[in-house]
């Protein structure tokens, strides 16, 4: 029996021989017999206007800046990397891709005639599985895009996140930790898609009451993650936050009753709020007008009080 070589890590739980479906640069090649037909797909040429989006492709925007930089290199090298397609069901002779359709964009802007194609006979299931897989590979989607194919995996086809998991090559937490970014608000996870969130500041917004809100001071203020994780905890914490205040904690009955007192001395509303265990606070005076104000600022004159020495 011949002994079967160790799986690389970058190729890991793609089963059932998913990873002989792509052809690139960096050796992965479908076994041919001695013809060079390669057993269970068909390698052809096909037009452009012969191919369409896949059903099943994760990604959701594609990057016009990368598209042009990629078709510059078809126009020089030609497309090296054959797409995956699969025939499409009632309509002869045409194709949906189920792997290469940035190729396939960028080569209209190339303007190409056609392209290379492996033909292969797959479901929908083993569609979004190869879809998934070209693109994480290749570390080509964001966040959400890729959380979506894994709740698409889990929800159309009933996969467990174990089972997912296994045949992306994934740990089960990170599909589950993917897959709870979908639980935050639709504002919040463009933030995530454009890139003015990280994925660190996107899980300390998952369990916070307004994530909405803390993402915007944390893109304003550029926070990083460290800061966000405080930012959320003070909110949670019933802090102010930006104006949006929370519920007041209640004050002791000795600090009420020294507040009215101070108040009915000076004529004007006194707060008083402590800060800390050391006996740290803040007193802030009310007034109404100039007049209440220069009456506040002359009793301060006339009574400087003690200076701390030392």
């Amino acid at each position: 029996m011949t002994e079967e070589k160790p799986v690389d890590s970058k190729k890991r739980g793609l089963g059932r021989g998913l990873n002989a479906l792509f052809e690139d640069e960096e050796g992965v090649y479908p076994q041919a017999d001695p013809d060079g037909h390669t057993p269970g797909a068909e390698r052809t040429m096909v037009g452009l206007d012969q191919l369409e989006p896949g059903t099943y492709q994760p990604r959701r925007n594609f990057n016009d800046e990368s598209l042009k930089e990629l078709a510059e290199s078809i126009s020089v090298h030609g497309v090296l990397q054959p797409l995956v397609v699969r025939k499409k069901p009632g309509f002869d002779g045409t194709f949906e891709i189920i792997a290469g359709e940035r190729r396939w964009r960028a080569s209209q802007i190339a303007q190409l005639h056609e392209v290379p194609v492996i033909i292969k006979e797959l479901n929908d299931e083993q569609a979004l599985e190869i879809a998934l897989i070209e693109n994480l590979q290749r570390e080509d989607l964001n966040p959400i895009d890729e959380a979506r194919g894994y709740k698409q995996l889990v929800e159309e086809f009933g996969h467990t996140q174990e089972k997912a998991a296994a045949i992306l090559g994934k740990s089960r937490s990170h599909v589950a930790n993917m897959m709870r970014l979908l639980m935050l608000p639709s504002k919040v996870l463009e933030m995530l898609k454009d890139g003015k969130l990280t994925m660190g500041h996107a899980r300390t917004l998952i369990t916070a009451d307004d994530p909405e809100a803390l993402a915007k001071i944390i893109v304003e203020q550029g926070l990083s993650v460290r800061a966000a994780e405080q930012l959320a905890a003070d909110f949670a914490a019933g802090k102010a936050v930006k104006g949006k205040k929370k519920a007041k904690i209640a004050k002791d009955v000795d600090t009420v009753a020294l507040e009215e007192e101070v108040s009915n001395a000076i004529g004007m509303k006194v707060s008083i709020d402590a800060k800390g265990s050391k006996g740290a606070g803040v007193m802030k005076i009310s007034y109404k007008s100039l007049d209440q104000l220069d009456e506040v600022l002359h009793r301060l004159s006339h009574f400087p009080g003690r200076t701390q020495e030392g």
